[in-house]
Formats: C-alpha cells, structure tokens, sequence
C-alpha cells in the first residue's frame, strides 16, 4: 500500500483502527511505507488508555495496572491509512536489567532509523515533575530532529484551578526545544484534548518524512 499523499482533514476522525501486529524485531517490521505515529513514555503513563480513547475503542491496546507489560512495538493501522505504535514503556526499575537493556536497543533503533516515522507522541503524566528519564527521551528526540508533542495524561486529576500554571510550566520546560510541536493536557476519562491531539496526528503524516541517517529499517 502506498503512503498517504493526499490532505487529511485537520480535524481528522478515526473511523476504524485494528491491531495488525506486534513487533520484537526490527526484521519484522512493516514493509508498505505508510506513515507512522509513535507513542513513547514511561511504564504506565497512559499510552495504551491514549490510543483507546484517540480511536473511540475501549479494548483496542490493551490497558493494565502492571507497569512494563507491553514489550514489543505494537501496530495499528488507523482508517486503514496510516499506523499508531504503542512503544514499550521505559523506566520500570523491577524488570531484569537484560529485558530493560533489549527493550531500550528495540526503542532506540527504531526512532534512529524508522524513516516511515512522521511524528513521535511522548506522554508525561500531568501529576507530576517530568523525570530524568523523560528529559532525556526528549532531549533525545530533539537531538535527532524527530517532531515531537508532548501530552500531559491524568489531567483530569489535576484541579481546574491549577491546569494554568502546570500547563505554564510544562510549556516552559518542554519550548525550548526546537522540534517539539506542542504541549497538550489530556484526559482519558473525559476526553480533554483528544481533538488537540488528532489535529497535531493529522498535519504530520501528510507531511515528507525527514529522512533520518543510515537505512531505513524496514
């Protein structure tokens, strides 16, 4: 199938999404050059609820209370057009170092070397201070020039009265990057920012993908 070339809707609504595979080697890889939009954070910061709720689907990826289960890169073909990848969370210190290792390699090669990659989501749970580990995943990104949003989950936990100075300093934080493409606060209970985040979806994977250096792994 050929990648999308045509304009997509700023508003753009997912009308169907199906789990098609889940990858623990690069080899296996999708070979149809269609554009994808990954989505990266820490072991239970929300990524599977964010794909669930992006998709209008309850049980699409798979949620769980137990950090670090996802351990593949898992694809799904959204309106038959263009793939969201749920990547392994990163962070959970009970997994053995070799499985954390492996799992960091897959991430690493993939974002590096992925040219079908349009955009990267990075969630940041909105309750708190982004970590060590979610600095540097940015500042990884920005360093490879991947375009990047940056999603604060859980804000429905926040109170109302506080979101303008979290999202001030998250905007603060998270700016001065040069590919970073917007902070956004997002709820998978009510649905806050699901438009925010489609449009951001929508502009970037029309767009050429930057070509990345060395081949592309596919």
């Amino acid at each position: 199938m050929s990648v999308i070339r045509r304009a997509v809707d700023p508003s753009m609504r997912i009308t169907t999404a199906e789990f098609v595979l889940g990858v623990a080697n690069l080899r296996q890889l999708p070979k149809d050059g269609m554009k994808e939009v990954a989505f990266l954070g820490r072991s239970n910061v929300g990524k599977s609820s964010l794909i669930n709720r992006l998709c209008s689907r309850k049980s699409l990826a798979r949620t769980s209370t137990e950090p670090g289960k996802t351990r593949e890169l898992n694809y799904y073909l959204v309106n038959k057009q263009f793939y969201f990848v749920d990547l392994p969370g990163y962070g959970y210190a009970k997994l053995p170092a070799q499985i954390r290792s492996s799992w960091g390699k897959l991430i690493e090669q993939y974002l590096k070397m992925r040219s079908q990659l349009a955009m990267v989501v990075q969630l940041v749970d909105a309750r708190h201070e982004p970590t060590e580990l979610d600095l540097m995943m940015v500042g990884w990104l920005d360093y490879y020039s991947i375009p990047f949003l940056i999603v604060l989950t859980k804000a429905d936990k926040l109170p109302a009265s506080k979101m303008p100075r979290y999202l001030g300093e998250a905007r603060e934080t998270f700016g001065r990057y040069a590919h970073c493409r917007g902070v956004v606060p997002f709820s998978s209970i009510t649905g806050l920012g699901k438009s925010d985040v489609l449009q951001a979806v929508a502009q970037h994977i029309c767009q050429d993908t930057t070509q990345k250096s060395g081949n592309p792994a596919a």
